[in-house]
Protein backbone atom coordinates (compact mmCIF):
# COMPACT_ATOMS: atom_id res chain seq x y z
CA UNK A 1 0.00 0.00 0.00
CA UNK A 2 2.93 2.06 1.00
CA UNK A 3 4.90 1.38 -2.39
CA UNK A 4 1.61 2.07 -4.34
CA UNK A 5 1.29 5.31 -3.15
CA UNK A 6 4.78 6.35 -3.38
CA UNK A 7 4.12 5.45 -7.04
CA UNK A 8 1.24 7.67 -7.38
CA UNK A 9 2.83 10.33 -6.23
CA UNK A 10 6.00 9.96 -8.49
CA UNK A 11 4.05 9.18 -11.52
CA UNK A 12 2.02 12.70 -11.06
CA UNK A 13 5.34 14.63 -9.53
CA UNK A 14 5.29 16.73 -12.91
CA UNK A 15 1.56 18.08 -12.18
CA UNK A 16 2.08 18.57 -8.32
CA UNK A 17 5.13 20.58 -9.58
CA UNK A 18 3.89 22.64 -12.02
CA UNK A 19 0.32 23.49 -9.90
CA UNK A 20 2.68 24.38 -6.93
CA UNK A 21 4.40 26.93 -9.34
CA UNK A 22 1.46 28.13 -10.83
CA UNK A 23 0.29 29.42 -7.11
CA UNK A 24 3.97 30.70 -6.18
CA UNK A 25 3.76 32.75 -9.35
CA UNK A 26 0.17 33.62 -8.03
CA UNK A 27 1.79 34.73 -4.51
CA UNK A 28 3.96 36.94 -6.27
CA UNK A 29 1.46 39.30 -8.26
CA UNK A 30 -0.57 39.30 -4.76
CA UNK A 31 2.61 40.44 -2.61
CA UNK A 32 4.10 42.55 -4.94
CA UNK A 33 0.81 44.18 -5.37
CA UNK A 34 1.04 44.91 -1.51
CA UNK A 35 4.03 45.85 -1.28
CA UNK A 36 3.78 48.19 -3.86
CA UNK A 37 0.57 49.78 -2.49
CA UNK A 38 2.75 49.74 0.28
CA UNK A 39 4.88 52.65 -0.32
CA UNK A 40 7.67 50.13 -1.46
CA UNK A 41 9.58 52.14 -4.61
CA UNK A 42 9.64 49.69 -7.61
CA UNK A 43 13.23 50.21 -8.43
CA UNK A 44 14.21 49.43 -5.05
CA UNK A 45 12.14 46.14 -5.27
CA UNK A 46 13.38 44.83 -7.86
CA UNK A 47 17.07 45.43 -6.58
CA UNK A 48 16.14 43.64 -3.58
CA UNK A 49 14.61 41.06 -5.19
CA UNK A 50 17.76 40.46 -7.52
CA UNK A 51 20.16 40.40 -4.87
CA UNK A 52 18.02 37.74 -3.01
CA UNK A 53 17.87 35.68 -6.43
CA UNK A 54 21.67 35.56 -6.83
CA UNK A 55 22.40 35.00 -3.54
CA UNK A 56 19.38 32.26 -3.59
CA UNK A 57 21.03 30.61 -6.98
CA UNK A 58 24.84 31.20 -6.01
CA UNK A 59 25.09 27.75 -4.39
CA UNK A 60 23.34 25.68 -7.24
CA UNK A 61 25.78 27.94 -9.49
CA UNK A 62 28.89 26.65 -7.68
CA UNK A 63 27.60 22.89 -7.97
CA UNK A 64 26.59 23.74 -11.56
CA UNK A 65 27.65 20.44 -13.32
CA UNK A 66 27.31 21.67 -16.61
CA UNK A 67 30.44 23.55 -17.95
CA UNK A 68 30.08 26.66 -19.89
CA UNK A 69 32.22 28.09 -22.28
CA UNK A 70 35.02 30.19 -20.56
CA UNK A 71 33.64 33.77 -19.91
CA UNK A 72 35.25 35.78 -22.00
CA UNK A 73 34.75 39.90 -22.17
CA UNK A 74 32.77 39.26 -25.45
CA UNK A 75 30.42 36.76 -23.93
CA UNK A 76 30.44 38.46 -20.40
CA UNK A 77 29.22 42.01 -22.95
CA UNK A 78 26.55 39.99 -24.39
CA UNK A 79 24.83 38.83 -21.06
CA UNK A 80 25.37 41.79 -19.39
CA UNK A 81 23.25 43.32 -22.20
CA UNK A 82 20.90 40.15 -21.91
CA UNK A 83 19.89 41.07 -18.62
CA UNK A 84 19.68 45.21 -18.93
CA UNK A 85 16.81 44.08 -21.70
CA UNK A 86 14.97 41.50 -20.15
CA UNK A 87 15.52 41.27 -16.54
CA UNK A 88 16.15 44.84 -15.93
CA UNK A 89 14.05 46.91 -18.08
CA UNK A 90 11.13 44.13 -18.30
CA UNK A 91 11.48 43.86 -14.19
CA UNK A 92 10.96 47.02 -13.69
CA UNK A 93 8.62 47.76 -15.91
CA UNK A 94 6.49 45.52 -14.79
CA UNK A 95 6.75 46.57 -10.73
CA UNK A 96 6.02 50.37 -11.86
CA UNK A 97 2.83 49.64 -13.86
CA UNK A 98 1.50 47.30 -10.75
CA UNK A 99 1.12 50.49 -9.16
CA UNK A 100 -1.52 51.58 -11.51
CA UNK A 101 -3.56 47.72 -12.29
CA UNK A 102 -4.55 45.05 -9.95
CA UNK A 103 -2.63 41.90 -9.46
CA UNK A 104 -4.94 39.90 -11.37
CA UNK A 105 -4.22 42.06 -14.84
CA UNK A 106 -0.37 41.50 -13.53
CA UNK A 107 -1.13 37.76 -13.51
CA UNK A 108 -3.45 38.00 -16.68
CA UNK A 109 -1.05 39.89 -18.76
CA UNK A 110 1.30 37.03 -18.33
CA UNK A 111 -0.16 34.66 -20.69
CA UNK A 112 0.30 37.13 -23.62
CA UNK A 113 3.85 35.98 -23.47
CA UNK A 114 4.11 32.63 -25.45
CA UNK A 115 1.96 34.65 -27.77
CA UNK A 116 4.22 37.82 -28.14
CA UNK A 117 7.20 35.81 -28.42
CA UNK A 118 5.93 33.98 -31.15
CA UNK A 119 5.21 37.22 -32.75
CA UNK A 120 8.40 38.61 -32.66
CA UNK A 121 10.01 35.43 -33.07
CA UNK A 122 7.96 35.26 -36.58
CA UNK A 123 9.22 38.93 -37.39
CA UNK A 124 12.75 38.08 -36.66
CA UNK A 125 12.47 34.57 -38.44
CA UNK A 126 13.71 32.63 -35.83
CA UNK A 127 10.12 30.59 -35.98
CA UNK A 128 8.84 29.91 -39.02
CA UNK A 129 4.72 28.98 -39.85
CA UNK A 130 2.84 27.92 -42.50
CA UNK A 131 -0.83 28.73 -43.20
CA UNK A 132 -1.50 25.50 -45.06
CA UNK A 133 -1.68 23.35 -42.11
CA UNK A 134 -3.84 23.55 -39.45
CA UNK A 135 -1.14 24.35 -36.67
CA UNK A 136 -0.08 27.22 -38.45
CA UNK A 137 -3.28 28.38 -38.42
CA UNK A 138 -3.73 27.55 -35.00
CA UNK A 139 -0.61 29.41 -34.23
CA UNK A 140 -1.96 32.77 -35.68
CA UNK A 141 -5.35 32.67 -34.32
CA UNK A 142 -4.59 31.90 -30.56
CA UNK A 143 -1.34 35.02 -30.87
CA UNK A 144 -4.30 37.26 -31.84
CA UNK A 145 -6.96 35.94 -29.59
CA UNK A 146 -4.62 36.33 -26.73
CA UNK A 147 -3.66 39.83 -27.00
CA UNK A 148 -7.43 40.51 -27.35
CA UNK A 149 -8.13 39.22 -24.34
CA UNK A 150 -4.97 41.51 -22.56
CA UNK A 151 -7.02 44.23 -23.91
CA UNK A 152 -10.00 43.14 -23.32
CA UNK A 153 -9.18 42.16 -19.84
CA UNK A 154 -7.97 45.85 -19.57
CA UNK A 155 -10.19 47.89 -20.99
CA UNK A 156 -13.57 46.76 -20.96
CA UNK A 157 -15.24 45.97 -17.44
CA UNK A 158 -18.87 45.22 -17.36
CA UNK A 159 -21.22 44.59 -14.91
CA UNK A 160 -19.08 42.83 -11.44
CA UNK A 161 -20.42 40.07 -10.96
CA UNK A 162 -23.10 39.41 -8.18
CA UNK A 163 -22.30 36.72 -6.28
CA UNK A 164 -18.43 37.86 -6.14
CA UNK A 165 -19.89 40.87 -5.37
CA UNK A 166 -17.51 41.94 -1.73
CA UNK A 167 -18.71 45.13 -1.40
CA UNK A 168 -20.50 46.61 1.21
CA UNK A 169 -21.66 50.30 0.89
CA UNK A 170 -18.88 51.66 3.19
CA UNK A 171 -16.07 49.81 1.18
CA UNK A 172 -17.52 51.08 -1.94
CA UNK A 173 -16.31 54.53 -0.91
CA UNK A 174 -13.10 53.24 -0.05
CA UNK A 175 -12.72 51.65 -3.32
CA UNK A 176 -14.08 54.74 -5.18
CA UNK A 177 -11.59 56.70 -3.62
CA UNK A 178 -8.03 54.20 -3.91
CA UNK A 179 -9.58 54.14 -7.73
CA UNK A 180 -9.65 57.59 -7.66
CA UNK A 181 -5.88 57.95 -7.06
CA UNK A 182 -5.26 56.91 -10.29
CA UNK A 183 -6.95 58.86 -13.24
CA UNK A 184 -8.29 56.72 -16.24
CA UNK A 185 -4.88 58.41 -18.21
CA UNK A 186 -2.52 56.01 -15.27
CA UNK A 187 -4.71 53.17 -15.48
CA UNK A 188 -4.19 52.92 -20.05
CA UNK A 189 -0.57 53.93 -18.22
CA UNK A 190 -0.29 50.98 -16.45
CA UNK A 191 -1.60 48.67 -18.83
CA UNK A 192 1.20 50.27 -21.90
CA UNK A 193 4.03 49.24 -19.35
CA UNK A 194 2.84 46.09 -18.18
CA UNK A 195 2.32 44.60 -21.63
CA UNK A 196 6.05 46.25 -22.59
CA UNK A 197 7.10 44.92 -19.59
CA UNK A 198 6.19 41.54 -21.55
CA UNK A 199 7.49 42.70 -24.95
CA UNK A 200 10.68 43.15 -23.57
CA UNK A 201 10.74 39.95 -21.44
CA UNK A 202 9.67 38.30 -24.73
CA UNK A 203 12.86 39.40 -26.58
CA UNK A 204 14.47 38.29 -23.28
CA UNK A 205 13.12 34.89 -24.22
CA UNK A 206 14.25 34.95 -27.84
CA UNK A 207 17.83 36.17 -26.53
CA UNK A 208 18.04 33.36 -24.45
CA UNK A 209 17.52 30.58 -26.74
CA UNK A 210 21.16 31.96 -27.96
CA UNK A 211 23.14 32.64 -25.30
CA UNK A 212 22.56 29.30 -23.62
CA UNK A 213 24.24 27.84 -26.54
CA UNK A 214 26.99 29.90 -26.18
CA UNK A 215 27.22 29.40 -22.21
CA UNK A 216 25.28 25.54 -21.27
CA UNK A 217 25.22 26.01 -17.48
CA UNK A 218 21.96 27.15 -17.08
CA UNK A 219 22.37 28.62 -13.16
CA UNK A 220 25.11 30.04 -13.49
CA UNK A 221 24.05 31.85 -16.41
CA UNK A 222 20.78 32.75 -14.47
CA UNK A 223 22.93 33.57 -11.58
CA UNK A 224 24.95 35.73 -13.68
CA UNK A 225 22.13 37.97 -14.92
CA UNK A 226 20.63 38.09 -11.86
CA UNK A 227 23.48 39.81 -10.45
CA UNK A 228 24.17 42.25 -13.30
CA UNK A 229 20.75 43.24 -13.49
CA UNK A 230 20.67 43.92 -9.32
CA UNK A 231 23.89 46.06 -10.29
CA UNK A 232 21.99 48.14 -13.29
CA UNK A 233 18.76 48.76 -11.32
CA UNK A 234 21.11 49.94 -8.55
CA UNK A 235 21.83 52.94 -10.86
CA UNK A 236 18.28 52.76 -11.65
CA UNK A 237 17.10 53.08 -8.16
CA UNK A 238 19.63 55.72 -7.21
CA UNK A 239 18.44 57.97 -10.09
CA UNK A 240 14.80 57.89 -9.41
CA UNK A 241 14.87 57.68 -5.44
CA UNK A 242 17.20 59.76 -3.32
CA UNK A 243 15.29 59.31 -0.55
CA UNK A 244 17.46 56.64 1.80
CA UNK A 245 14.37 56.06 3.98
CA UNK A 246 13.17 54.35 0.51
CA UNK A 247 16.02 51.53 0.83
CA UNK A 248 15.35 50.39 4.80
CA UNK A 249 13.39 46.91 5.64
CA UNK A 250 11.90 45.94 8.38
CA UNK A 251 10.04 42.95 9.44
CA UNK A 252 7.67 43.78 7.21
CA UNK A 253 5.61 42.96 3.78
CA UNK A 254 8.37 44.88 2.05
CA UNK A 255 11.01 42.17 3.52
CA UNK A 256 8.27 39.15 3.01
CA UNK A 257 7.79 40.29 -0.56
CA UNK A 258 11.48 40.88 -2.13
CA UNK A 259 12.65 37.50 -0.53
CA UNK A 260 9.91 35.63 -1.49
CA UNK A 261 10.23 36.60 -5.13
CA UNK A 262 13.98 36.29 -5.06
CA UNK A 263 14.20 32.75 -3.24
CA UNK A 264 11.04 31.04 -3.55
CA UNK A 265 9.79 32.53 -7.29
CA UNK A 266 13.40 32.66 -8.53
CA UNK A 267 15.35 30.00 -6.77
CA UNK A 268 12.63 27.06 -5.92
CA UNK A 269 10.39 27.14 -8.70
CA UNK A 270 13.45 27.57 -11.06
CA UNK A 271 14.29 24.10 -10.11
CA UNK A 272 10.68 22.71 -10.29
CA UNK A 273 10.14 24.08 -14.02
CA UNK A 274 13.76 22.66 -15.47
CA UNK A 275 13.03 19.21 -13.99
CA UNK A 276 9.60 19.23 -15.30
CA UNK A 277 10.25 20.44 -18.78
CA UNK A 278 13.13 17.20 -18.79
CA UNK A 279 10.73 15.03 -18.01
CA UNK A 280 7.20 16.46 -19.61
CA UNK A 281 8.38 19.23 -21.97
CA UNK A 282 8.49 22.56 -22.55
CA UNK A 283 4.81 22.90 -23.63
CA UNK A 284 3.43 20.51 -20.78
CA UNK A 285 5.12 23.26 -18.78
CA UNK A 286 3.51 26.34 -20.12
CA UNK A 287 0.08 24.77 -20.32
CA UNK A 288 -0.43 25.34 -16.70
CA UNK A 289 0.58 29.46 -17.14
CA UNK A 290 -3.65 30.14 -17.17
CA UNK A 291 -3.73 28.65 -13.76
CA UNK A 292 -1.69 31.20 -11.86
CA UNK A 293 -4.36 33.76 -13.57
CA UNK A 294 -7.46 32.02 -11.85
CA UNK A 295 -5.66 31.66 -8.64
CA UNK A 296 -4.87 35.10 -8.29
CA UNK A 297 -8.37 36.20 -9.03
CA UNK A 298 -9.72 34.07 -6.92
CA UNK A 299 -7.44 35.32 -3.93
CA UNK A 300 -7.70 38.88 -4.85
CA UNK A 301 -11.68 38.80 -4.57
CA UNK A 302 -11.40 36.63 -1.03
CA UNK A 303 -8.96 39.07 0.93
CA UNK A 304 -8.21 42.02 -0.80
CA UNK A 305 -12.42 42.47 -1.74
CA UNK A 306 -11.47 43.00 -5.46
CA UNK A 307 -14.86 42.81 -7.65
CA UNK A 308 -14.64 40.77 -10.20
CA UNK A 309 -16.03 41.97 -13.71
CA UNK A 310 -17.61 40.01 -16.52
CA UNK A 311 -15.62 41.81 -19.38
CA UNK A 312 -12.74 40.75 -17.20
CA UNK A 313 -13.76 37.14 -17.52
CA UNK A 314 -14.14 37.49 -21.12
CA UNK A 315 -10.71 38.74 -21.59
CA UNK A 316 -9.64 35.61 -19.61
CA UNK A 317 -11.55 32.96 -21.71
CA UNK A 318 -10.08 34.86 -24.61
CA UNK A 319 -6.57 34.76 -23.09
CA UNK A 320 -6.72 31.00 -22.22
CA UNK A 321 -7.85 29.99 -25.28
CA UNK A 322 -5.36 31.81 -27.18
CA UNK A 323 -2.46 30.51 -25.48
CA UNK A 324 -3.90 26.92 -25.66
CA UNK A 325 -4.36 27.41 -29.52
CA UNK A 326 -0.64 28.40 -29.61
CA UNK A 327 0.51 25.91 -27.49
CA UNK A 328 -1.73 23.41 -29.04
CA UNK A 329 0.02 24.67 -32.60
CA UNK A 330 3.16 24.11 -31.59
CA UNK A 331 2.94 20.98 -30.18
CA UNK A 332 1.12 19.56 -33.58
CA UNK A 333 4.00 21.09 -34.95
CA UNK A 334 6.67 19.27 -32.92
CA UNK A 335 4.18 15.43 -33.19
CA UNK A 336 4.75 16.34 -37.59
CA UNK A 337 8.38 16.79 -37.51
CA UNK A 338 9.12 13.27 -35.16
CA UNK A 339 6.82 11.97 -37.49
CA UNK A 340 8.80 13.03 -40.66
CA UNK A 341 12.47 14.13 -39.66
CA UNK A 342 12.62 14.76 -43.76
CA UNK A 343 10.62 18.53 -43.10
CA UNK A 344 12.10 21.58 -41.18
CA UNK A 345 12.01 21.73 -37.92
CA UNK A 346 10.78 23.87 -35.60
CA UNK A 347 13.21 25.99 -33.55
CA UNK A 348 14.81 25.15 -30.85
CA UNK A 349 15.28 28.74 -29.87
CA UNK A 350 11.30 29.25 -29.99
CA UNK A 351 11.15 25.64 -27.21
CA UNK A 352 14.17 27.34 -24.93
CA UNK A 353 11.17 30.61 -25.31
CA UNK A 354 8.84 28.09 -23.91
CA UNK A 355 10.92 26.80 -21.18
CA UNK A 356 11.46 30.45 -20.01
CA UNK A 357 8.09 31.75 -20.53
CA UNK A 358 6.28 31.14 -16.94
CA UNK A 359 9.47 32.87 -15.02
CA UNK A 360 8.48 36.60 -15.10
Amino acid sequence: MKSSSVCCVAKNRAYVAMIFTQFVYAGMALLSKAAIANGMNPYVFVVYRQAFASLALSPFAFFDCKQGAPLSYNLLSKIFLVSLVGLTLSSNLYYVAINYTSATFAAATTNTIPAITFIMALTIRVESISVKHMHGIAKILGSVLSLCGAITFALVKGPSIAFINWHTSNQQNVSHSIAALHSKGDQIKGVIMMLSANTAWSLWLILQGFIVKEYPAKFRLTTLQCFFSCIQTIVLAVTAERNPSAWKLGWDIHLLSVAYCGVIVTGITYWLQVCTVEEKGAVFTAMFTPLALIITAIFSALFWRESLHWGSVGGTILLVIGLYSVLWGKNRETEKVQINPGNTQPSKDQDTTLEYSSQI
